[in-house]
């Protein structure tokens, strides 16, 4: 695995590589963990990859009073565990703030839509727009073939998606990887090392909560009857504040009524004891038999 750090040293790279490769990316804030080493797995097996990585905390998508300068940097210890898989990245790009947004003040455009001021996007006003700047930049400057995202950020992923076929023709393959998680049920992420015991504990309620709500959906109750009695319960748990728990149709991202059939994704975001958790799972509604 080779570490470059400028724009010119990762072009030399690619250049060599493109001839005889496919330029598979895969793009991360670092701080990695079994999610995001799974990411790596699949980018992997994508027929005669050439798998660049990335490593790069993104001010643009932070807001005020979130938690960019206490977001973990762990750049020594994500590169030995990259080091320890059975085929790390051939490339690890590490740039620093300057390199990607020069000194000037950077103009972010408007890129998410009405999609991107709902669920993560009211809670993070202008974190999408900033998102989906970084991920262009990064499409842009390495153009891969295909990238490689983990499904735990529902609506990162769905925004991805629609930039891809909107302003890069389809000319991406979007590979989206399954939530891991930990033996409980709890989602791998890098903020889940700033729950306290208690909120550890009580985490995995949240995984619990969308599996329930998917089997009394598959079990005909309906969507808004099945998600007022889980937003209910969570609201009741002294450790969590709601922020939303919703349905939505997985092609759109709107939210479906209580005849909806097809691939719905149950959506949640939840502050433990400060600390912000999201999940989703995907299932499909049928007709009533």
């Amino acid at each position: 695995m080779k570490l470059v750090h400028t724009v010119s040293e990762l072009q030399t790279q690619l250049d060599q590589a493109r001839a005889s490769k496919r330029i598979v990316f895969v793009p991360t804030m670092g701080a990695l963990h079994e999610g995001h080493l799974e990411l790596v797995t699949q980018a992997v097996k994508v027929e005669n990859a050439f798998v660049v990585m990335s490593i790069f905390v993104n001010p643009a998508q932070f807001g005020k009073g979130e938690d960019f300068d206490r977001y973990p940097r762990t750049l020594d210890a994500d590169i030995a565990r990259l080091e320890e898989l059975p085929h790390a990245p051939d490339l690890l790009f590490v740039p620093s703030v300057e390199e990607i947004y020069g000194t000037e003040e950077t103009e972010i455009s408007p890129r998410a839509g009405a999609v991107g001021v709902v669920f993560e996007g009211a809670a993070r006003p202008g974190h999408f727009d900033g998102m989906l700047h970084i991920v262009s930049w990064f499409f842009r400057t390495i153009e891969p073939e295909v990238a490689v995202f983990g499904a735990k950020d529902a609506q990162q992923v769905y925004l991805i998606k629609r930039m891809v076929h909107r302003e890069f023709k389809d000319s991406i393959a979007i590979i989206e990887v399954e939530t891991v998680r930990e033996l409980d049920g709890l989602a791998k992420s890098s903020r889940n090392r700033f729950l306290g015991e208690a909120a550890r504990a009580f985490a995995p309620v949240i995984y619990q909560t969308l599996l329930g709500v998917k089997e009394e959906l598959q079990a005909g109750i309906k969507p808004s009857l099945a998600l007022e009695q889980a937003r209910g319960a969570l609201e009741a748990q002294p450790l969590a504040k709601l922020d939303y728990l919703a349905l939505v149709d997985k092609n759109t991202f709107q939210p479906i009524a209580d005849d909806f059939t097809g691939f719905a994704q149950l959506l949640v975001a939840v502050t433990v004891s400060g600390v912000r958790l999201i999940d989703n799972i995907t299932f499909s509604i049928q007709e009533p038999a």
